[in-house]
């Protein structure tokens, strides 16, 4: 008998299932390194938080949901729900690549190295956990009741986590604000970022009521200038950023050098994100408007 004021179908449903794999996953990555005590550094910091982030938002997901508080809360709880998914797959993804290239080195033979191994393998499964999710909310071709569930809105959460990679792989790097083509290049990221952080939490307010213009072909035009802005940036930032300046024989974990190749494939990747988003943006307003 189902308990009264709670939605107990939200807990067996694919989606909560998968939830609670989300948290045990993730529980399990985060206590296992804390055990091992191996995350001293500005890396394993993050990975922790990252762990643990997902796993608490995940909890109070759940909660809400079972309890049914989150009609009250003033948001688009499917966008929500929908952009930390995609949040959530980015972050675990990162960490079960950081985690392991930074804290694991040659064979692994102690009690320490094989509970960090096995805290990588959680993480892994965990991403897949969240890739899942994803999967299972990510909206059908015609629904565009909750934005951020199509590809475009998911797009939009990959490409500020993405800008988010960049600053902190320049912020050290003292070159990018002297240089002329590497301050414009500073600019388009936090430009884009800012704006694309914006759509994201205007879209979760449900703000977008209160916009009084056609929001839908807003986007198209942005993405059309946030590809041009990143076109550029990608031809104008590894030739400021290597020009002149050969790999260095010694250049290992933190090296410079490593940090712009870093920064230059992530803008690549954010440059092919921003055109596969014009060009769903553009098939929903211009292709299934007239269909």
């Amino acid at each position: 008998m189902p308990i009264t004021g709670m939605n107990t179908r939200s807990l067996i449903s694919p989606v909560g299932i998968t939830r609670f794999f989300e948290i045990f996953l993730s529980c399990t990555a985060f206590s296992l390194v804390a055990n091992a005590n191996a995350f001293s550094g500005s890396y394993g910091t993050w990975c922790m938080f990252s762990w643990c982030f997902c796993f608490a938002v995940t909890v109070l997901i759940i909660v809400l949901e079972l309890t049914e508080l989150f009609p009250k809360l003033p948001l688009s709880w499917d966008d929500f729900t929908s952009a930390f998914s995609m949040l959530a797959a980015l972050m675990i993804f990162t960490s079960s690549i950081v985690y392991p290239s930074i804290y694991i080195d040659g064979t692994c033979s102690t009690s320490v190295c094989a509970r960090q191994a096995a805290a990588t393998a959680m993480s892994c499964l965990c991403f897949v956990a969240y890739a899942i999710e994803v999967g299972l909310t990510r909206a059908r071709p015609g629904d565009v009741s909750s934005f951020l569930s199509t590809v475009p809105g998911l797009l939009k959460v990959f490409e500020a986590y993405v800008a988010c990679l960049i600053f902190s792989l320049v912020d050290d790097d003292h070159s990018a604000y002297h240089i002329p083509g590497l301050q414009w290049s500073m600019a388009v990221y936090c430009i884009c970022f800012i704006l694309t952080l914006l759509i994201i939490v205007v879209t979760i307010g449900q703000c977008l009521t209160y916009i009084p213009f056609p929001l839908e072909k807003v986007l198209v035009g942005y993405n059309v200038l946030a590809v041009l802005m990143y076109l550029t940036t990608a031809v104008i930032w590894p030739y400021y950023s290597f020009k002149g300046n050969t790999r260095p024989n010694n250049c290992g974990r933190g090296c410079k050098w490593n940090s712009k190749l870093g920064v230059t494939f992530l803008t690549y990747f954010n440059l092919i994100a921003y055109i596969v988003d014009l060009v769903y943006s553009s098939k929903m307003v211009f292709v299934t408007a007239t269909t």
